[in-house]
């Protein structure tokens, strides 16, 4: 069965063409909050950093270099880095020293 459609303005794919283009800021423009959550993860404890206004390739490579240093696991969820555990002040003290403005945040 062939496509049903008639015409296309952007070609086949248009993907591309209609993305947003997502602003990558540097690390010092970056104001971070890293605190620790247990809503939805039935009692444990993930540490979290939002406020990142970057590419998800960036938000990979700076994910696997923090949980190398950590030694837990984690994960990229819509521009926010989980951690595994409660090592808030150790991603503090590492995130400042890439240069990013990162405080503690929550209680």
């Amino acid at each position: 069965m062939k496509d049903p459609v008639v015409y296309s303005e952007f070609g086949d794919n248009n993907d591309e063409a209609i993305a947003r283009p997502t602003p990558e800021l540097p690390p010092q423009e970056q104001p971070l909050r890293v605190h620790p959550t247990r809503k939805g993860r039935k009692g444990k404890t993930v540490t979290v950093i939002t406020g990142f206004q970057s590419r998800p390739e960036t938000l990979k490579a700076l994910l696997k270099s923090l949980k190398r240093q950590c030694g837990a696991g984690g994960s990229v969820k819509d521009n926010t880095l989980e951690i595994q555990g409660d090592v808030v002040e150790r991603v503090v003290a590492l995130l400042q020293d890439a240069g990013y403005p990162a405080k503690r945040g929550g209680g």
